[in-house]
């Protein structure tokens, strides 16, 4: 099942709205490639949350 903005699952509700966005974003191409479910929410949090912290990083860097 793809998840959008308004509707994603529960795992994702305590992230931010830009990272819960990617996290959507990235979850819903792992569907795509094949991932259960549960594996693709787990991934998708982990990836987004890493990717947040490289921008934030990046960011102070500059």
């Amino acid at each position: 099942m793809p998840w959008s903005k308004s509707n994603y699952p529960d795992a994702m509700k305590n992230l931010g709205s830009s990272t819960r966005e990617k996290a959507i974003e990235i979850a819903n191409s792992l569907l795509k490639e094949g991932y259960e479910e549960g594996r693709a929410i787990s991934i998708a949090i982990d990836r987004a949350k890493k990717k947040k912290s490289f921008l934030y990083l990046f960011h102070l860097g500059a």
